[in-house]
């Protein structure tokens, strides 16, 4: 995501020479550069122009203390322009109804129908919501079917009717459903279409007519370049959506989408599919956006991850093993778990600054989980316990239980006593009061 911008980018801000002030003559280069790097990120042409007429109204004359270099100031100047670009802040989904409507909308093979489960997935377990989906689309049959089974897979009821075609009756039968049985939230997955055509937006209109939603987002896959951005602007102008949902944005994308479209349409990216499991969604975070295109990762956001999976009193539990010597395999294969839950390594590591960059040519199989898993499992209850009892004989044994080499599990051992050593280290000044372990986590 965005690496081709990236690097781009970072190569245009070393063009910039010169100390004391930035003038127009210094920056022209760089700024040609720029505008290339933003365009071959498939960004509108005229949003392309406007930011960098707008950077060069903010950098020109701008000093430069000794301790920065030029470049340097530039770096920080396109940051905020490229976070205002994308909408300055996060704006969250309304949810203020009794219950809270959310229509959907988008073309065919937008995502649409999976991103209505992924948010139902995340009101539910992350904000203790109760919704319920409801299957609108009743053109295309693999699309209720998908409903019921990604309903299914996450715990969440889905609303349809066999055998009727007015998805605007369908909507409001499923709102007197909800109001029934007490569910707080009613998501409507409706239908699409390969292109944009008069009786979709007029079905849309309709079923936004009779349920009014409290919030209409639509759906657009973010690889699609600028033609995600003019479908946007279409669908805009006839139901004046609240918000913008980009999928598929761990694909090879080129951006041109997420930097574009806040300022075709005047609407806030609210939300971002990054991969095919159901947790895999974010709130849009435009500055955290900025920082990543910058390469400057996005620690806010790892970290928030990271705490979706590790408890605090987990976390104080591990310390005190730690700070004993007596972290062991138990212990190493429930964290390896865990991280694997966060989602993709080099996604994950993207994310702290320095690390993705590093990463960016490397082979990340995430495979490589499930042949450490089981080394492990192939151990007994004690050699998991007290790894000290690891002899060649018991690893070869181990080697053949799992379908690894020998090879493999001396390498396991040889990570897993280098992690025991570095853990110590970080721990070595004596355990950290739990409270303030606690007070860090809230900040």
């Amino acid at each position: 995501m965005f690496e081709n911008l990236s690097d781009r980018l970072e190569k245009s801000f070393k063009i910039l020479k010169g100390e004391g002030r930035i003038t127009e003559i210094n920056i022209a280069e760089t700024l040609k550069d720029v505008r290339k790097a933003l365009l071959e990120a498939d960004v509108h042409y005229k949003v392309a122009k406007q930011f960098t007429d707008s950077v060069k109204e903010k950098a020109i004359g701008q000093d430069v203390i000794k301790s920065v270099k030029p470049g340097q100031l530039m770096v920080k100047i396109v940051h905020d322009e490229l976070a205002l670009l994308m909408g300055e802040r996060a704006v969250d989904i309304n949810l203020k109804g009794n219950p809270a409507v959310i229509l959907m909308s988008g073309l065919q093979g937008s995502g649409k129908t999976t991103f209505s489960g992924k948010l139902a997935y995340m009101l539910k377990h992350k904000r203790g919501k109760q919704p319920l989906l409801v299957a609108c689309d009743v053109y295309r049959p693999a699309a209720i079917e998908q409903l019921r089974v990604l309903g299914q897979q996450i715990g969440v009821p889905v609303y349809d009717e066999s055998g009727n075609n007015n998805p605007v009756l369908i909507a409001q039968n499923a709102l007197k459903e909800a109001r029934l049985k007490g569910y707080d939230v009613v998501i409507v997955d409706t239908a699409g279409r390969l292109a944009v055509d008069e009786q979709m937006m007029r079905e849309i209109s309709a079923v936004k007519e009779a349920i009014r939603p409290h919030e209409t987002l639509f759906v657009v896959d973010s690889m699609t370049g600028q033609d995600a951005v003019n479908t946007s602007k279409e669908f805009n102008d006839r139901l004046d959506f609240d918000g913008v949902v980009l999928t598929k944005l761990d694909g090879d994308t080129r951006g041109g989408a997420a930097l574009s479209i806040r300022t075709v349409v005047n609407k806030p990216i609210k939300f971002v599919g990054t991969g095919e499991k159901m947790d895999a969604i974010d709130v849009f975070h435009p500055d955290r956006m900025a920082d990543r295109i910058l390469g400057m990762g996005d620690i806010v956001s790892f970290v928030e991850k990271a705490q979706e999976q590790f408890s605090e009193e987990e976390a104080i539990r591990l310390q005190k093993k730690i700070a004993k010597n007596q972290f062991d395999f138990n212990d190493f294969q429930k964290q390896l778990r865990l991280m694997k839950k966060m989602g993709n390594i080099k996604d994950m590591a993207s994310m702290i600054p320095g690390v993705g960059k590093m990463m960016k040519n490397m082979e990340v199989d995430d495979s490589n989980f499930n042949r450490i898993d089981a080394i492990i499992l192939s151990m007994t209850p004690a050699e998991r316990s007290n790894p000290a009892l690891l002899n060649t004989s018991r690893r070869h044994r181990i080697a053949a239980g799992s379908g690894t080499s020998i090879k493999d599990v001396n390498m396991l051992m040889n990570s897993f006593e280098n992690l025991r050593k570095m853990m110590r280290g970080l721990v070595s000044g004596g355990t950290p009061d739990p409270r303030k372990l606690a007070n860090l986590r809230r900040r």
